[in-house]
């Protein structure tokens, strides 16, 4: 009979850690979790002598796993990893850390947005940053760490530093009702490049504001595929109801993604309708990914329909969008191969 995970003696897992040559037992992952003192400080002495790829799929294992498994915890072993030499490592731990809410991470992912080597790091840490931005509007993270926090990504949004890690940092600002932030995200949705539109709708999804429901409409219809599914998220995020009639024409888009998004969006909208050609598309489609993702956005629209169809614009106003055109224009005509 084979132990379980916990029963595992760590030196296995260390010995198995080390030796490339065997595939990394999906048992020794669990005994990854809720790591000991004494056996995180003797992964700490041995991480980097692991093979690189082996840390490299050790970490995207333990990121994957972590979304959908919450009794795990990869918080020790992600810590540890932070401190990786390489890029990719560092990356998954930030994206696997983030879900974990932790209020010094915050003081963490400032100081590497700013000064890692790896333009995909600094990336990574912020957008890892819109998780504190979230939790500092919900008042569940002190003033000082959200003002931090905010400083920080505005002064990222616009500095000099590569497009990508610029248009994360907005989009961490989304959550964010500082004054400074509606205009950046006006200019970035003005300012005629692709990429920066959809981290402007990207933002205008997160911020819960209804000054951005003509914008977000008005994409919809865009002739790209990204900028059509970033709409359709947006108008999702929103609960634009007047998006319903074009959400209900993009479920038969040529990209699956835009269809993916219209799913998702007119689940959390709901209205007269919605769940029957859900309900439809669900016994038509023949595609095992579609019909997991139907039956999720059914199930999450019974919450909607639970909530009486409460819309965002049923919330007052909050002031109007402010105006900042030219803010990011300087990027655009840069050649980058970056994707939203």
């Amino acid at each position: 009979m084979s132990k379980s995970p916990a029963e595992i003696p760590f030196n296995k897992v260390i010995q198995a850690l080390l030796d490339e040559s065997k595939p990394f037992h999906p048992r020794f992952l669990y005994r990854l979790s809720d790591l000991s003192p004494a056996d995180l400080a003797t992964l700490s002495t041995t991480w980097m002598k692991i093979p690189q790829r082996r840390r490299q799929a050790v970490m995207e294992d333990v990121q994957e796993m972590n979304e959908s498994d919450y009794l795990m915890d990869f918080s020790s072993l992600s810590r540890l990893a932070l401190n990786d030499q390489d890029p990719l490592v560092r990356a998954l731990a930030i994206q696997t850390l983030r879900e974990y809410e932790e209020p010094d991470l915050a003081s963490i992912f400032l100081e590497m947005m700013v000064k890692d080597a790896d333009t995909q790091v600094r990336a990574a840490s912020a957008s890892a940053l819109g998780t504190f931005t979230y939790l500092g509007e919900l008042e569940e993270i002190s003033e000082q760490i959200l003002r931090e926090v905010e400083d920080g990504l505005l002064q990222a949004t616009k500095g000099k530093d590569a497009t990508l890690v610029r248009r994360r940092a907005l989009e961490a600002l989304g959550f964010s009702s500082r004054e400074e932030v509606s205009p950046l995200i006006e200019a970035a949705y003005e300012a005629g490049d692709r990429d920066w539109l959809i981290s402007a709708l990207f933002a205008m999804g997160r911020s819960y504001n209804a000054i951005w429901e003509e914008k977000v409409l008005a994409k919809l219809d865009d002739e790209n595929a990204e900028v059509r599914a970033e709409a359709a998220e947006a108008a999702g995020e929103l609960s634009l109801r007047k998006s319903t009639p074009k959400l209900l024409e993009l479920l038969e888009d040529d990209d699956v993604d835009v269809r993916a998004a219209a799913i998702w969006a007119l689940a959390e909208i709901g209205g007269e309708g919605v769940r029957e050609t859900l309900e439809e598309l669900l016994e038509e489609t023949e595609d095992e990914e579609e019909a997991d993702l139907l039956e999720d956005a059914l199930e999450n629209l019974e919450f909607v329909e639970g909530m009486g169809g409460f819309s965002i614009l049923d919330l007052p106003e909050e002031g109007e969008e402010a105006d900042e055109e030219g803010l990011f224009e300087e990027d655009f005509e840069e050649n980058t191969d970056e994707q939203g």
